[in-house]
């Protein structure tokens, strides 16, 4: 049997400030051609998408989806896709990059039963969002799109609560979707308003892991624990994830919690050393060995080079995008 296409994964991990969880892509360079990427990809945070223009196809786990100007996507964390446009065109898009726990974090309680407004928990998704069945949907999606773009005064609260709108009837959604009625017929790869897709058992196997470190980071943990939590032995555990990560599980890990201290430093008026300790580093020259060799600076020098940045006008979107692994600037072309 021919090898399945779509094996190589690539990670892709967003810069998002700790004060406020957003990251905005758009604009008219942000345009998915007509050629289909020979990779998935996956990334760190939930993605809210809009097509504005044009058609074609998202695939999951080579599951094919079509979609058109006007449709919302909604991509949680860890959810390999990848996007191309139909042939001869070039569909325009913007992309909302949230962590929902971190936003929403004062506003909603912390107890287990409460809505999972990340979405990452749930088997079977409904992706691909019409306009025509959901317009409240696209309507929360372009006006959020509009407040980021012109930053208008008290824009990071309308943000916020336009957000935690949408993040509700998302989950809403989410959950209709997983209702016993809507999965009885088995997973769903056709397009259209009632296509839902179901997460193959083995879909990227290490998902537990990159959910822990997402979450635990900030503690000391081996090795093993990950692998436990993905039912392997501690080699084959890391030699699964180096061939999806392209990165050992511990430099993922440190490269994790430098993007973390990145954000403090950003951020934040804290000390190295506490910035060390609350990114998960057992001690300060630890944590500067590690963040030289990612960053290229020491955290004091990254600090001031930060702000200084602030001080001028039109700071480039991808500055917030880490260079070392995020995504630079929409795929046009397959390697």
């Amino acid at each position: 049997m021919p090898k399945q296409k779509n094996s190589v994964m690539e990670y892709r991990n967003y810069y998002l400030p700790v004060d406020f969880p957003v990251l905005i892509l758009s604009g008219e360079h942000w345009k998915i051609s007509d050629i289909p990427s020979s990779r998935l990809h996956f990334h760190n945070c939930l993605e809210i998408g809009l097509c504005h223009s044009c058609s074609g196809t998202m695939k999951f786990y080579s599951e094919p989806m079509t979609f058109k100007a006007g449709d919302v996507t909604c991509i949680p964390r860890n959810i390999p896709h990848t996007t191309y446009s139909d042939k001869g065109t070039e569909s325009r898009w913007s992309y909302i990059m949230f962590d929902p726990a971190e936003l929403f974090r004062a506003l909603l309680p912390a107890s287990e039963s409460g809505p999972d407004l990340s979405l990452f928990s749930y088997r079977n998704y409904r992706h691909i969002l019409p306009r025509a069945e959901y317009p409240h949907i696209h309507y929360l999606t372009q006006s959020i799109i509009d407040e980021m773009e012109h930053t208008r005064p008290n824009y990071q609260s309308c943000v916020k609560g336009l957000l935690l709108a949408l993040s509700i009837e998302l989950n809403r959604i989410q959950e209709q979707a997983n209702a016993p009625e809507s999965t009885c017929g088995g997973p769903t790869s056709s397009s259209g308003p009632d296509a839902v897709h179901s997460i193959p058992e083995n879909a990227l196997v290490i998902s537990p892991a990159l959910d822990y470190i997402e979450d635990h980071y900030s503690s000391q943990f081996p090795i093993e624990v990950l692998a436990d939590l993905c039912h392997m032995s501690l080699t084959h555990f890391r030699r699964v994830f180096h061939s999806i990560m392209q990165t050992s599980p511990l430099d993922y890990l440190n490269s994790t919690r430098i993007m973390k201290a990145c954000n403090l430093l950003r951020s934040t008026e804290e000390s190295i050393l506490s910035i060390s300790e609350m990114a998960g580093f057992a001690s300060v020259s630890n944590f500067n060995r590690h963040f030289h060799a990612v960053i290229h600076m020491t955290p004091r020098e990254y600090r001031n080079q930060m702000l200084f940045a602030r001080q001028k006008e039109g700071t480039d979107v991808r500055h917030t995008i880490l260079e070392f692994s995020g995504w630079m600037e929409p795929e046009s072309d397959p390697l």
